[in-house]
């Protein structure tokens, strides 16, 4: 782009707010896919996907908790899919979502115990699974108190940013 300045990226990488802007103005513009690699901090933009909240760009303290909303005095539709049936019925757990992209792992080892189990009590810091995400290995607790309902996802299953990974009964 021909006078135009551009504003150069610190040595020492990319802050977040420097990638936040770089989507801003990529979807500005309309872009549709865009990589760079600066500072040995690699970024790719691939719009079209459809993403709920922010994309997971930096290693994760915990996992996105949400909590379905009730559905007192509402009417639920039915539906042919066992999977909207069931999430039907889950409408009083609260989700426990990956923070990033990577491998589920629910135990430090392929011969170890599982981190969580169906019937499982947890608290706020109980380890339920682990998230292998560009070699490294991030635990993801439940924050929350209550009984683990699900677990919906397979061992060494690839998860998504916002995938439900866990259904807790909260107490």
């Amino acid at each position: 782009m021909a006078g135009k300045k551009s504003e150069a990226i610190p040595a020492g990488g990319m802050t977040r707010e420097d990638i936040e802007r770089l989507i801003d103005v990529i979807h500005q513009k309309g872009i549709e896919e865009f990589e760079l690699e600066q500072g040995g901090i690699r970024v790719r933009i691939v719009a079209g996907r459809k993403m709920v909240g922010t994309p997971a760009i930096f290693h994760a303290a915990g996992p996105i908790v949400q909590q379905a909303p009730a559905a007192a005095g509402s009417v639920v539709a039915t539906s042919s899919t066992p999977q909207a049936a069931a999430e039907a019925d889950d409408s009083n757990l609260t989700k426990v979502t990956s923070p990033m992209v990577g491998t589920f792992y629910r135990a430090s080892s392929p011969t170890a115990k599982p981190f969580a189990e169906v019937g499982d009590k947890v608290t706020e810091d109980t380890v339920l699974c682990i998230i292998e995400a560009m070699k490294l290995m991030n635990e993801i607790k439940a924050e929350t108190r209550g009984t683990i309902r699900k677990v919906l996802v397979n061992n060494a299953q690839p998860v998504e940013y916002g995938q439900t990974l866990f259904l807790i009964e909260p107490g």
